[in-house]
């Protein structure tokens, strides 16, 4: 399948059967026409298991064969997860399988009968209809490692937010019941702070101890960094207390089921991260990527989990346009609104590069003279997160070129034919 507006028209020929597909988490509708839109049959109403999946293709078949068409396209819009096991299911039959944006849906849906009514015989004629004219894409259905790729990094995201809920939930716990805590230790989760937590967390039990009896209690765990001072301001700061002082009992246990399960999950990202490193050191070029001064392994595992196999892409646009980073403009005769980036993408894709570009500027030489550039150039100096985003299309393209090429990278090169060069070498 193409990617430019005509080649996508272009596919869709007297020859071509187009089939349109709305798509229900039991029970799917097809509908289907040529390319001018002149619909063979009545609609197909088939289940999501096997039987149901054969019984589309017999029913396709025996369109395809009547009506002399020798292309078949299917379609669809894009609903939840459900549209998954057809689009693995058909494009392993050797079938071309694309996607149908649901907003272009939505509008379209008036263009026939100028009704709003919504139903899903409706749905797979429009889905059908936006076909025939070119307006669709085409699936990054991931294959072998990057699959593999993708459920860890959405296994290593789930697990990610529950640290943070659980984190919530302490701090909610400490600022309740002792909210000077922090006026003695800096982090909770430091080890004399998170042995405090587990062994007295509330101040009725530490204003019965002596600052020598907290720190024979620290010792075993915490070999060096707190002393009798720290235990002795953890005594007086919970004597003038003034957290909750009922139902004590039940919060603790709260709290030790709390710091069991942030124990527990953050034992399994950093397994989890170890098995992604492993994996994702397999694929070509991702070492030289890895080898970029201030790119972390998990970017490089992130970003190969959503883009999938590098050599799927012909220009590096591409990849700035699943990142939702391509620029949109709102204008208007002689009025001209403000530029932004689309964020029509893959919006897990967008969130790792912005936060891999912020240490990239602020150690890695070149792209840090790339921001220094973009925000105080004479001719139209970019504001510091337009620069973040301009540098991020800079990273898109650097790893494509490293991951076609499996190259080095080489900074000199990206800085190559701009302005004020010696000036960015030295900044």
């Amino acid at each position: 399948m193409n990617y430019t507006q005509n080649q996508k028209i272009s596919q869709i020929t007297p020859s071509t059967l187009v089939v349109g597909i709305d798509i229900a988490k039991d029970k799917h509708v097809a509908r289907a026409q040529d390319d001018r839109g002149i619909e063979f049959g009545k609609r197909l109403v088939f289940e999501n298991r096997i039987h149901g999946f054969e019984k589309l293709l017999e029913w396709i078949r025996h369109h395809a064969k009547a009506n002399g068409k020798n292309h078949i396209i299917f379609g669809v819009e894009p609903t939840g997860h459900y549209w998954l096991n057809l689009a693995y299911y058909l494009t392993a039959k050797g079938y071309d399988f694309v996607l149908v944006n649901p907003m272009h849906v939505k509008k379209s849906k008036e263009l026939d009968d100028n009704s709003p009514t919504k139903n899903d015989t409706k749905d797979a004629k429009v889905i059908a209809q936006l076909i025939k004219d070119g307006r669709y894409s085409v699936p990054n259905l991931l294959e072998g490692i990057y699959a593999e790729l993708r459920e860890g990094v959405k296994l290593r995201d789930q697990l990610t937010k529950q640290l943070m809920i659980i984190e919530g939930r302490i701090q909610n716990i400490i600022q309740r019941y002792f909210p000077e805590f922090f006026d003695v230790f800096g982090d909770w989760e430091g080890k004399a702070a998170f042995c405090t937590l587990r062994m007295f967390p509330f101040p009725s039990q530490i204003q019965e101890m002596t600052p020598e009896g907290v720190l024979m209690k620290w010792k075993p765990f915490v070999q060096r960094g707190v002393g009798i001072k720290r235990a002795t301001k953890l005594v007086e700061t919970a004597k003038k207390s003034i957290g909750i002082k009922v139902g004590l009992q039940f919060a603790q246990r709260e709290l030790e089921c709390l710091l069991d399960q942030y124990e527990l999950y953050k034992e399994q990202v950093e397994q989890l991260d170890q098995e992604l490193e492993a994996l994702v050191e397999t694929i070509p070029g991702a070492k030289e990527m890895m080898a970029i001064p201030g790119l972390g392994r998990t970017t490089v595992a992130l970003f190969f989990a959503e883009v999938g196999d590098i050599r799927n892409y012909s220009h590096p646009q591409q990849l700035v346009n699943l990142a939702g980073l391509s620029l949109r403009e709102h204008s208007s005769g002689k009025f001209k609104g403000q530029t932004r980036i689309s964020k029509r993408g893959r919006s897990r894709l967008r969130r790792a590069l912005y936060l891999a570009i912020r240490p990239l500027v602020a150690h890695n030489s070149t792209f840090k003279a790339l921001h220094h550039y973009y925000t105080k150039r004479p001719d139209r100096p970019l504001k510091k997160q337009q620069s973040l985003i301009a540098v991020c299309c800079k990273l898109l393209r650097v790893l494509f070129a490293i991951g076609n090429k499996q190259c080095k990278f080489d900074g000199s090169k990206l800085l190559r034919g701009l302005p004020q060069i010696n000036t960015l070498q030295v900044a």
